[in-house]
Parts: C-alpha cells; structure tokens; sequence
C-alpha cells in the first residue's frame, strides 16, 4: 500500500522536487531514502530517467509502489550526453510539477543526501522571509572520510543541486535555461535578483555530495570549460582574476586557478559567443564590481557549475 503524507498543518508550506538521474544505481537508492526520511516529504517528487540503462528504473519504482509522492519519468529519446543534457531532464521534471498548488519547487541531484530535518528547516526560512526567492544548503563533501564544506560554497550562491525556488519565481523563469558549458544556476540566480528576490546559501543546512564534483569530466576539463562558462555569462575580467587569485591556496592549489583562467582567455581571444542578454550582463556586471569594491567582504560571487554528469 502507497505511503502518504499527510499535512498535519494545513498552513504549512509544500514543495514539490525534481530529480535528474542516469546511471544511478549506485546512490539513488540513498537519495530515496534522505527524502523519505524528511519530517516534511514533499508532496510530489518527479525523478526523470534520463535513459538509464542500469538497475535506476527499478529501483525507483520500487520506491514509487510505497510513496505516492514519487513518480519516475523516463526519457527515452536518444541524444547526446552533453552539458546541456541534465538540464534538459530537469526541466521536463518541471514541467509535471509546474502546475501543482505547491509553495516551492526545487532541484535535488541524484547523487545528494539530506538530513531528516533539512526541508522543514529550510521552508521556516522562506517563511520569515518574502524576498527570499531562492535558497538551499551548503555542499559538503567527502575528503579523507569525512564530509567537510566545499571550497566554493557562497553565501550568496545556491549550488544547483540543492536550488529551492518559490514556485511564482520558478515559473516566471520558466525553469532553467540551458548553456553550452552549463552555468545554468548562476544565470537563475541573476535572474531572481534581477526581479527582486533574495538568493541565501545556508550554511547550517547541509547537503552531502556523494560524487566529487567534475568526477565525470576530469579535473582539467572540468576547469577549463568553467572559464569558458565564466566567459560567456559575462563574467567581468577583474572579478574573474580577483576570483581565482582567491582560489589558488585550495587543492590541488594554483592549477585549479590557472585552468580556468585559460578557458576564460581561449574564450576571449577566439570570440567565443556570449550566451546571456546584454541586460543580464550589465545586472551581472554591476554586481560583481559592487563586491569588488567592498559591497561583500569575501568578494565572492556566484560561480556557477559547469551542469552535466557530475
């Protein structure tokens, strides 16, 4: 018999998610059982098979027979396995949740757990707050054994893993747009700020990342599209350079640094398309030169995620 939730607090706030999965045989069953845990489960959480051809579906449905709150969809299309792939799989998770009576809809990658606590908390926040159009947890992650913060994690930043938005703004997006190098969720921050709304990464939430970011793609090329991302958002030269002079003491120290910065100079110098309006990238500008200027005392900014397999 299907396990449903029932809202003991008709005021309380609910939330729907969407979830992008291939090949995840390995952490989904994990992911299940973190939301399912939740004191406030969600009351619809759509996981989009992204033509998965190991043990995914399977165990999804399995999942799907107990909890009527998740439903798999499958994508069975054939095309190519890009950056702009899981976005693509995101977005049509959205468009089946878009149009429920639901407060906030949300992103949650395949490969991320939660504590049990962690949307309850997290809608409190909301709460007490209107402005607030885009919040989530901090990205922890595993190094020697032990899940700790990761490096890039901002407070003015919402990795896209954990991107929870309120439904009118998501919809005012019309979900994410999707970029050649990925980028993704930087440009559904700017755009949120550019209506008036707040983006808060919380650093009391945390969300455990169960694959190192850019394992998919290797570290290099991980970093280097990075810069070519950087440049297309429109990214302004002064704050990419006082960014990564920022970045060098992390592992493995400068290199990180130095290949993104040639992806942002490749992109320059062979006139590589900008991807954003001339309006975002003035707001995006802007912003950025206010940080540089004292406006953020870590200088810090978005630094979007080169969005594909992870």
């Amino acid at each position: 018999m299907s396990e449903t939730y029932q809202n003991r607090n008709s005021s309380r706030p609910s939330y729907a998610l969407v979830s992008a999965a291939y090949n995840e045989e390995k952490l989904i069953e994990k992911v299940i059982q973190s939301i399912v845990a939740q004191t406030v489960p969600p009351q619809k959480w759509v996981i989009v098979s992204d033509g998965s051809t190991d043990r995914t579906d399977e165990i999804v449905k399995s999942y799907a027979a107990r909890y009527n709150f998740i439903e798999l969809y499958r994508i069975t299309e054939d095309h190519p396995r890009n950056f702009t792939a899981q976005v693509n799989a995101i977005n049509a998770g959205f468009r089946k949740v878009l149009d429920l009576d639901v407060d906030f809809i949300g992103n949650l990658d395949s490969d991320i757990t939660l504590d049990p606590t962690y949307f309850e908390l997290l809608l409190k926040e909301f709460v007490k707050d209107p402005t607030l159009g885009l919040a989530g947890g901090a990205i922890y992650e595993e190094r020697e054994g032990v899940f700790q913060t990761r490096g890039a994690n901002s407070a003015n930043s919402v990795a896209h893993g954990v991107q929870l938005f309120r439904s009118e703004c998501l919809r005012a997006l019309g979900g994410y747009t999707p970029f050649t190098w990925g980028g993704s969720d930087t440009h559904a921050e700017v755009r949120m700020r550019m209506l008036g709304k707040r983006v808060q990464s919380l650093p009391g939430f945390k969300a455990y990342h169960h694959r190192p970011t850019g394992k998919g793609f290797g570290f290099s090329r991980y970093q280097f599209r990075g810069g070519m991302m950087d440049y297309y958002l429109g990214t302004h030269p002064l704050f990419e350079m006082a960014r990564l002079i920022r970045r060098i003491p992390g592992k493995p120290f400068a290199v990180g640094s130095i290949v993104r910065l040639a992806g942002f100079l490749y992109a320059y110098v062979s006139g590589q398309k900008r991807e954003v309006s001339p309006e975002f990238m003035r707001f995006l500008r802007k912003e950025q030169m206010q940080r540089l200027l004292g406006a953020s005392p870590t200088g810090e900014q978005s630094t979007g995620t080169a969005v594909g397999r992870s």
